[in-house]
């Protein structure tokens, strides 16, 4: 379901509907500043319906979902990130490892996701409260983006047990831009071209711009779940908007994917994951 649908057991395909893929670096989006803040404004109109009964611009926060003791002690037991920049690289975990076993969340998030989802809420409420960042908004991303690492195949650590690509983006796929290699194939394992790296999907150059350490290993690793979805977080924030606020919160995440459809999805299932209530067929329009 959605745009996600996979090559092999570790690639995520998109689908041809989409013109911009993964997160593409400012300068590639083929939309002017000026359409790209209307955009946003029409997918908060649009969308507003989906997200929050309340009419008002400023979106409250819903009532706090009960959360498994287990994962959660997990979550708080994580080490800070550290103060020194983080070594931007990903590392090939070794085979034979298991998924791990922590209890899932509401609506069926891997426990794993979930606790790198609340670990990243809670180092972004201390480095950015302005952007009030909710777990829940990250597992919507992560739900679109990757379904949660396919499911949830992703160790203790976080780490997917097999990689998670997007597709070549070598223009062979319709719908997609042509993005040649930027980092010689450290981050992707390609070396003409470009693709969409880790659970949270991001081309190599935007990674390297927003890379954050979300476990504490002093590595952001975009494979990781934790890195991954701290990463996310502060892409979202960059720039000082407020997750709070529905048109910006909608700007942010048109920043990820330049497409209505796209931004309704992640609402649809940010909401349903904060209330954990299942979004309806119609909530989730075809991107």
């Amino acid at each position: 379901m959605g745009r996600h649908r996979k090559q092999s057991p570790a690639t995520v395909r998109r689908s041809s509907v989409i013109a911009l893929t993964g997160l593409v670096p400012a300068g590639l989006v083929a939309v002017t500043a000026a359409s790209t803040v209307d955009g946003a404004n029409q997918t908060a109109a649009s969308v507003q319906q989906h997200v929050a009964e309340d009419q008002d611009d400023s979106v409250p926060r819903p009532p706090a979902v009960a959360e498994p003791a287990e994962y959660l002690a997990h979550a708080m037991a994580r080490q800070a990130p550290p103060p020194a920049p983080p070594i931007v690289k990903t590392i090939a975990p070794q085979d034979g490892r298991q998924p791990a076993g922590l209890p899932a969340g509401p609506l069926g998030v891997p426990g794993i996701a979930m606790e790198a989802y609340q670990v990243a809420e809670r180092t972004l409420a201390a480095e950015n409260p302005v952007c009030g960042m909710p777990w829940y908004l990250l597992a919507g991303i992560g739900r679109v983006e990757s379904t949660h690492a396919f499911g949830g195949k992703a160790d203790v650590a976080g780490d997917p047990i097999s990689p998670v690509y997007g597709p070549v983006l070598d223009g062979s796929l319709a719908g997609n831009n042509v993005i040649r290699d930027s980092d010689g194939g450290a981050l992707d394992g390609l070396g003409a071209y470009d693709r969409a790296v880790g659970p949270m999907q991001f081309l190599p150059e935007t990674w390297k711009h927003y890379a954050a350490d979300g476990n504490g290993d002093g590595i952001a690793d975009p494979q990781n779940l934790f890195d991954a979805a701290l990463t996310a977080g502060k892409y979202l924030c960059d720039g000082g908007l407020n997750m709070r606020d529905l048109a910006q919160q909608s700007r942010a995440i048109l920043r990820y994917n330049n497409s209505m459809a796209y931004v309704a999805n992640v609402m649809a299932w940010a909401t349903s994951y904060a209330n954990g209530v299942a979004p309806k067929p119609g909530d989730l329009p075809r991107i």
